[in-house]
């Protein structure tokens, strides 16, 4: 995300693997929780002992290291942040490092079932879809509901003066938690049918500003 945030010469506190990281306007680390280097090392090998049908990436602080950059998943992700990843295995982290969570990028076909078995073997994790083909793993408790709850007593915010934007499953905790949490318009059909907040326009017609506006926030 930095490049995108440089390019658009955007300087704001950034959230990000779902709560785990928060760091503020200038850079400084203010949140970093994770599961051990261990237990990350656990779940991949598991992942490939039962060779599901995905490609995976770690996220831990500024590090993104995946497993076959020659992956067209992994290359497509990579153009979507902007940003090339490192090939290798978690051994690359430092010592004390932690990992904030693992990113699987799935066969749709496939992550339903990747998604059952991976809850049923690690069900002190946090597994979540966020997407028809994003997996994410996280340490346990770890939500984006957990993270605004976090960002807002960070930066003395009362949770209910907070608005939170969601497309998909990984969103609904932090919508329900953020004081006004409205949902996009291309979430699945399945959260769209059921949300029972403020839904706006999809990501490709601007549905954030129209939201703020009809706020009075912008």
């Amino acid at each position: 995300m930095y490049p995108i945030l440089e390019k658009h010469h955007f300087q704001c506190p950034i959230v990000a693997c779902g709560g785990a990281w928060i760091e503020d306007m200038n850079g400084r680390i203010l949140s970093n929780e994770g599961m051990s280097k261990q237990t990350a090392a656990t779940v991949i090998e598991f992942m490939t002992e039962k060779k599901f049908d995905l490609a995976w990436g770690i996220y831990s602080g500024k590090n993104w290291i995946t497993n076959d950059r020659t992956d067209a998943r992994i290359l497509h992700e990579e153009s979507v942040v902007e940003v090339e990843s490192v090939e290798g295995t978690v051994a690359l982290l430092p010592e004390d490092a932690v990992v904030n969570k693992i990113l699987c990028m799935c066969n749709p076909a496939c992550i339903l079932q990747i998604e059952k078995d991976l809850k049923k073997a690690f069900p002190i994790l946090s597994i979540v879809k966020s997407s028809n083909y994003l997996l994410e793993i996280m340490p346990a408790g770890m939500n984006k509901a957990k993270g605004i709850r976090k960002f807002c007593e960070l930066f003395s915010i009362a949770t209910e003066d907070s608005v939170a934007f969601g497309d998909n499953y990984n969103d609904l905790e932090m919508l329900y938690a953020a004081g006004c949490g409205i949902l996009m318009g291309n979430a699945p059909v399945a959260i769209l049918e059921t949300f029972p907040g403020k839904v706006t326009l999809d990501n490709n017609h601007d549905g954030i500003p129209v939201a703020l506006k009809d706020l009075g926030l912008i």
